[in-house]
């Protein structure tokens, strides 16, 4: 139950945050280049921890408010299974392109879920404040006819 709840929210928070998406499709990045390779370091080491089932550390990339919307990692890895199955067991991941928003930067990425349909998958991410980068969020959507 605590589970679907905070799917909820985090879902409701991400359909409030579209119209901020739709704005920056044609905005990218303006961070430097350490910023944007410290970014695809994170996701992937998070993609990386889902596929050996290592829950706190695929936790420990997640910000500080995620982290507490979860409780814990255990929380955390059972919402990733039930609801983000395509990040949890891509069978192809490939990073696009890196874009501003209001809310911080999104790095898009275009997976292949384990029931061969293509995904994108927005990650928002969050500079803290010792400089390291954080994932703040995801959300997918289906995409059609997309190859990865």
């Amino acid at each position: 139950m605590m589970i679907q709840s905070a799917c909820r929210v985090l879902l409701l928070a991400f359909l409030i945050a579209l119209p901020g998406f739709a704005v920056a499709e044609d905005a990218p990045s303006t961070l430097a280049e350490p910023d944007q390779q410290a970014i695809r370091q994170v996701i992937q080491s998070q993609l990386d921890a889902f596929q050996r089932d290592d829950a706190a550390a695929a936790y420990s990339y997640a910000t500080p408010m995620i982290r507490e919307k979860f409780g814990d990692a255990r929380n955390f890895m059972q919402m990733v299974k039930q609801g983000y199955t395509p990040v949890y067991r891509p069978q192809s991941v490939a990073f696009d392109k890196l874009v501003d928003t209001e809310y911080g930067p999104d790095q898009v990425l275009r997976l292949i879920g384990p029931d061969g349909r293509a995904y994108t998958a927005h990650y928002m991410m969050q500079k803290q404040v010792d400089g390291t980068w954080m994932i703040n969020g995801c959300y997918l959507t289906r995409a059609e006819d997309q190859n990865v």
